[in-house]
């Protein structure tokens, strides 16, 4: 088709629209070359690529020969009303031009800047004295409210959103300082997500930087979703059970993380943010230890870790002990455990799994379910199910208390996906001491130690601070020492400043 034929075709068309109206079915019958008409060109071309879009609003000023592009669930009403309809309505075509040179008018002589730029809630304006785009980002999003999986008793009750704007802020707020840095990366080839690195300068280690900063450009995927999904790819580990990176809700524990000379990476739609380089007894601290005080904050970190030993080991050392070590239990408790085990008819290690296994489903259920539903399934399906397993002679008593009481230790461990974990060794080491008594106890968790100590974190030791060994660390891992004594930051980090306080008293 001629270029001046078209031209006199598309005009007429778009004569036709009014000011509210939504385009979506946009034909083109040639390229961006047809015509030396640039600002009919490129608005055509934008909607072609647009085309399908039932969410598109299309807008004219036939007055100012003006045109706005954008999604209106992806902007601020506010800025959209002030910015730029306001002003359009209310100026004459020979002052567009000096209201084009107001601050968020940014010209693009690019037709994909464009689309992109509409694709991330900014609004494109086609005029006849060029191509523009105005930021007005603000789709609806969750207000900030206390983290559900990481609640404390004492201290801040934030938490993240999806929002990374929100979330950059919430951490702005608590870092008043100029040396944090953000870096911005886009991954995924159709979801094109955002993500950002923040880290202070001067305290952090710029070769872990450089080092998640490559790891994060070698992504090639087409969508990432969530902070934890990102971590999958970026570990040095990936078929390892545990969790190599460290993730959080809260502002205050990532802010205390980027101050100890942490890498932090914040996704964009995802209400978690990770840290690195991270050792595996970070996942047993809680901001509640420091916001006690430190006699107290000790004892809670040593229940945690004496749940750790709980939740992994008691199930497997009952099916150990009633399997093959009756000589390990005292003579008055072996004559219950004979009693209670008489109508049993499975063996220990199959008396166990079951047992395990519908604990396993009663918190699945709870968790899929309604909160209140949740915690009534699980507490009213806890007590039948045992009661009912123990008059039907399908287990005895004494394992009801001791599989119960691994679930109940597991509740302990701060983070959820640590948790997770850790309840999956539970499961092997059942089978190994089934198998193999206390001997596969012993071979099982001499397997998960050296498992272990071969996964590293940036280059760094996943068993920081026992090995390597460095004791002055374990005055904030093992203990929660007085804030007085914790005055240098984790070894783990490697910072260039390492002093983290100097107390003149």
């Amino acid at each position: 088709m001629e270029g001046v034929g078209f031209m006199s075709m598309f005009k007429k068309f778009f004569k036709s629209l009014t000011s509210s109206e939504i385009e979506m079915d946009i034909e083109p019958t040639t390229h961006l070359e047809m015509d030396n008409d640039t600002h009919v060109a490129t608005l055509q071309h934008t909607l072609h690529e647009l085309a399908d879009c039932a969410d598109l609003t299309h807008r004219r000023f036939p007055e100012i020969q003006t045109d706005i592009v954008y999604f209106g669930h992806l902007v601020s009403k506010n800025e959209l009303r002030n910015d730029v309809i306001q002003p359009l309505l209310n100026i004459q075509l020979d002052e567009l031009q000096n209201l084009l040179s107001w601050s968020q008018f940014v010209e693009t002589q690019n037709t994909k800047d464009v689309i992109l730029g509409i694709l991330n809630g900014s609004v494109a304006v086609f005029t006849p004295n060029g191509t523009y785009v105005v930021a007005a980002y603000g789709p609806a999003t969750r207000n900030v409210e206390e983290s559900q999986t990481e609640a404390v008793i004492t201290g801040p009750h934030e938490a993240f959103v999806e929002s990374y704007g929100t979330n950059l802020a919430l951490i702005r707020r608590r870092i008043r300082s100029s040396h944090l840095k953000v870096m911005k990366f886009e991954v995924g080839e159709i979801t094109k997500t955002s993500v950002y690195l923040l880290y202070i300068k001067d305290i952090v280690n710029m070769a872990y930087v450089e080092e998640v900063v490559s790891r994060i450009q070698d992504i090639e995927i087409d969508s990432i979703q969530d902070t934890n999904m990102l971590v999958q790819f970026i570990d040095e580990c990936p078929y390892s059970i545990f969790p190599q990176f460290l993730t959080s809700e809260r502002p205050d524990v990532i802010a205390s993380k980027l101050v100890s000379g942490r890498v932090i990476g914040i996704v964009e739609g995802s209400p978690t943010a990770f840290s690195a380089p991270t050792a595996f007894f970070e996942f047993f601290s809680s901001p509640d230890d420091y916001y006690q005080r430190w006699l107290l904050g000790t004892a809670l970190r040593l229940l945690r870790f004496t749940a750790f030993v709980i939740t992994v080991g008691f199930t497997a050392l009952y099916v150990s002990v009633t399997t093959f070590h009756y000589e390990m239990i005292p003579e008055t408790l072996l004559r219950t455990l004979v009693e209670s085990r008489g109508r049993v008819p499975f063996p220990p290690i199959f008396e166990a799994l079951l047992m395990e296994v519908t604990i396993e489903l009663l918190r699945e259920a709870g968790a899929r379910l309604p909160t209140k539903v949740g915690q009534t399934i699980g507490i009213v399906g806890g007590i039948v199910i045992g009661q009912a397993a123990v008059q039907a002679g399908l287990t005895s008593n004494i394992l009801i208390i001791s599989v119960a009481s691994s679930a109940i230790a597991s509740f302990v461990i701060p983070s959820y996906i640590m948790s997770a974990s850790i309840r999956l060794i539970r499961f092997g080491l059942i089978i190994m001491a089934g198998l193999l008594g206390n001997f596969g106890i012993i071979f099982g968790i001499g397997l998960v130690v050296i498992h272990m100590c071969g996964i590293t974190n940036l280059g760094t030791s996943y068993v920081t601070p026992i090995a390597p060994m460095n004791l002055g660390d374990w005055r904030d891992v093992f203990i929660r020492a007085p804030f007085r004594a914790i005055k240098l930051r984790p070894s783990q980090t490697k910072t260039p400043n390492d002093t983290k306080q100097k107390m003149r008293r």
